[in-house]
């Protein structure tokens, strides 16, 4: 081979060798992909329902804990302020939920009746999750089958056991399965939302929440999903375990964890929901997300063959945090705090300080700047199941206001003398302080260690926010769009929004706007208003309440028609031009045919566009739709071409008011970003519940679903149709009137639903119709007139 052929030979192959070590790095970064924090929703002990409660209650003094609640009567029959005795309880004190009852069914899609028996962790899941995106900016509709995960921590369902009768099992129906089994609460997320990502629900005790977390994070970097959904839940209420736990002398007398504390004498129990929205660093810069934090590693493991099956491994969590620093690419002396488990156990919290020690604290000493530890059990309490997203949210919370909460009081007195301190580079802050100014970046580890043996380790980073160049120009015209399920909410959200604009940033009014367009799903109630400032919208907004406030037409614009004008080419492109400086994204920008452009612009709305070229030469393009049965045309250009961009916002919001089902995303305005601090939806408040029998005793047969009323003659179809529509009504346990116009699906039906109320019409009449011929998307008044036609037909024939 002569010496040109080598030298071409070894070309080829360097040039080989770099693709290949060029993939690899590919490989390496995206196993290791830095992750975003986008969205946060919660439900946590003391009535703390956003982020901005939980941090100014993180902030402040005192403890969330409080004595059992009225509704809890077993917890209350239970207890007995004498330890040891035997089926009985020396707790009353726990971190509670100020409201589990309440449920806004109906915007759901749940009836009353399946409402009523369903685990109220499976309502809040719901609630939590749906603020979560809508604070990530992520709009929600069902047929868009989003490419989300749901990844949930939850270890107990305790609210079936009300319903629970050996013998009596009359209580029993379709929903005591879907209603309590732990696979359903995440399930039940991705039905609802229809999303199309993987669901698991997690159960390793304790550290539930957080090895969700470390599944979703390895789902987002393995391109399982693109928006990973993790979310833990924890109720108590059931005194079987709160007697259990007693028993075994794992509970404080006193009801509350003290961690780290010289008096820590066992755990406080609590409860809590929350959701977190997570998805790759990358991605979220690109589409302008809220990035709250950044998820740098994860890490799980197991005690194995510990001294018991339920006491803490030393060296099990010594690893699973070497592991997660491993991950995420940090460095011991890089850590500024660590939200430990923490549990104020008298076994625990030296096992884990030892073993943060093991990893860390050679590396802080020698640096010369303490640690700060500290544990939210202190002041939640251990929320068991969702102890692992309670203790994430604080920690997003912390590196994004850059200051460490006081982790104990001053009167919690001395710290627990088994753990030797002074030998230690720890400390755990009697006050609130600043992130120590002595390291180049925030930095935070959180613990979590589960009774079953499994450990989790979550290494989080403070997000650095680019330099940004304030969105719009001075008085630009904006749109804002709102929503609901019906009028009250929207008149409460409304409320909210016009509040949030009065004291907003005014540079910060275009990126408002486009999340409240862009990130929020269209409901049937709604409003739209346009002007130039943040006063200007939020009067518009309050005075619009009320008159925009009804559902538009069933018959909502499904297409669009553009007419443009047959001439002035001069004047169409100037108000192109207009358009593609106010909304850059909204044009491709190719310097087409303005027609062609204008088209295109209208086609980007979301819904069909048929242009043609028949409106007057001196006349103005128009938007022209039907609804309602009339047709409505807006002008998008003007003689004044500078009105351009003022007209289309005109035009988007008659069609936001007729019904449409709008794409605004492309109204952004220049550096407009999703903001997620805005107003998330009011849900509307109603009591599902089913009261807790007396302990000891049975419960009563449920009265859910009761008879509706004497069954008229079958040949009578008007009869039978409004009997059916009263038995239909009694099946969902509904208390207020059926809307014929509304699909069995829409009014609350599913598959449940519809057996139960086909059987309990079977035992007055003989039906012939199959599922295939009442299919749930009909209208209720198309289903009961099919079945009392064919009611009526079989009675004609067997007489």
């Amino acid at each position: 081979m002569d010496a040109e052929k080598i030298r071409t030979l070894m070309e080829d192959q360097l040039k080989q060798t770099r693709r290949l070590r060029a993939r690899v790095q590919e490989l390496e970064e995206e196993r290791s992909a830095a992750l975003a924090v986008v969205g946060i929703g919660l439900r946590l002990p003391g009535g703390l329902d956003s982020p901005d409660a939980y941090w100014d209650f993180l902030r402040g003094a005192g403890t969330a804990y409080s004595t059992i609640p009225e509704d809890r009567p077993g917890l209350r029959a239970v207890h007995d302020p004498v330890p040891g005795k035997p089926g009985r309880s020396y707790v009353d004190r726990a971190g509670f939920l100020s409201d589990i009852a309440h449920f806004d069914a109906e915007f759901f899609g749940i009836s009353a009746r399946e409402a009523k028996l369903l685990d109220p962790q499976q309502r809040m899941l719901l609630e939590t999750a749906w603020e979560a995106l809508e604070r990530a900016g992520i709009a929600v509709r069902r047929a868009d089958r989003l490419d989300v995960g749901v990844y949930l921590g939850m270890m107990a369902s305790e609210y079936n056991e009300r319903m629970a009768d050996r013998t009596d099992l009359s209580r029993i129906d379709p929903y005591f399965t879907t209603g309590g089994g732990l696979c359903f609460g995440a399930g039940r997320i991705s039905y609802v939302m229809g999303f199309r990502g993987p669901v698991l629900s997690v159960d390793t005790a304790c550290s539930s929440s957080l090895s969700a977390l470390h599944l979703g994070a390895r789902a987002l970097r393995g391109g399982e999903c693109r928006y990973a959904l993790v979310c833990g839940s924890n109720l108590l209420l059931s005194a079987n375990l709160m007697v259990s736990l007693s028993q075994t002398r794992a509970l404080s007398p006193e009801g509350r964890s003290k961690s780290f504390l010289a008096t820590a004498d066992g755990y406080g129990r609590g409860e809590g929901v929350g959701a977190l929205v997570l998805m790759r660093l990358a991605d979220a810069e690109r589409e302008g997300r809220p990035v709250l934090a950044v998820v740098r590693g994860t890490a799980v493991n197991h005690d194995g063959a510990a001294s018991g099956l339920t006491a803490p491994n030393g060296p099990a969590q010594q690893e699973v945090i070497r592991a997660a620093l491993a991950d995420a690419g940090v460095q011991a002396a890089e850590l500024g705090y660590v939200e430990a488990h923490g549990t104020g156990t008298v076994l625990g919290d030296p096992i884990e300080v030892g073993a943060l020690d093991g990893v860390v604290g050679a590396a802080v000493r020698e640096r010369g700047l303490p640690l700060s530890i500290g544990s939210v059990k202190s002041r939640l309490g251990h929320l068991e199941a969702a102890s692992g997203i309670a203790a994430v949210i604080k920690t997003v919370l912390m590196l994004e206001h850059g200051e460490i909460p006081a982790a104990r009081a001053p009167e919690d007195g001395e710290l627990n003398p088994h753990i030797p301190w002074d030998e230690l580079g720890f400390t755990v802050p009697v006050d609130n302080q600043p992130w120590p100014a002595g390291l180049a970046r925030r930095i935070a580890g959180v613990n979590s260690f589960g009774m079953s043996g499994t450990n989790a380790h979550v290494v989080l980073e403070a997000y650095q926010r680019a330099e940004e160049t304030p969105a719009g120009g001075a008085r630009r015209p904006e749109l804002l769009t709102l929503s609901a399920k019906d009028p009250s909410a929207l008149a409460e959200l409304a409320a909210a929004v016009a509040g949030y604009l009065k004291q907003a940033d005014p540079a910060l009014l275009p990126s408002a706007c486009h999340t409240l367009r862009a990130g929020r799903a269209p409901q049937p109630c709604r409003i739209a208003v346009t002007g130039s400032t943040a006063a200007e919208l939020a009067d518009r907004l309050t005075a619009a309440v009320g008159r925009h406030a009804a559902a538009p037409a069933a018959t909502a614009p499904r297409r669009l028609t553009l007419r443009l004008p047959a001439g002035d080419r001069d004047r169409l492109t100037a108000c192109v031009g207009a358009l593609a400086e106010a909304f850059p994204d909204l044009l491709t920008g190719h310097g087409a045919d303005p027609a062609t452009e204008l088209a295109a612009l209208a086609g980007r709305l979301g819904l069909p566009v048929r242009a043609v070229a028949d409106a007057p030469a001196d006349g103005p393009a128009l938007l022209e739709w039907e609804a309602a049965g009339a047709t409505r045309a807006m002008p998008l250009t003007d003689a004044q071409p500078g009105r351009a961009p003022a007209l289309l916002l005109d035009a988007v919001a008659a069609l936001h008011l007729a019904g449409a089902d709008l794409r605004p995303d492309a109204l952004r305005a220049p550096g407009a970003r999703l903001l997620g601090d805005l107003p998330t939806y009011p849900f509307q408040r109603r009591r599902f519940w089913v009261d807790e029998p007396a302990l000891g005793a049975g419960p009563a047969a449920a009265a859910v679903g009761a008879a509706a009323s004497e069954a008229p003659a079958a040949r009578d179809p008007e009869a039978v149709r409004a009997y059916l529509r009263a038995e239909l009504r009694a099946v969902l346990d509904s208390t207020e009137e059926l809307d014929l116009d509304r699909s069995f699906l829409e009014s609350g039906g599913d598959s449940f639903i519809s057996t139960l109320f086909i059987t309990r019409v079977e035992e007055r009449y003989e039906i012939g119709l199959t599922a295939e011929d009442l299919p749930l998307e009909l209208p209720l008044a198309d289903i009961f007139g099919r079945l009392a036609a064919d009611i009526a037909t079989r009675a004609e024939a067997a007489a």
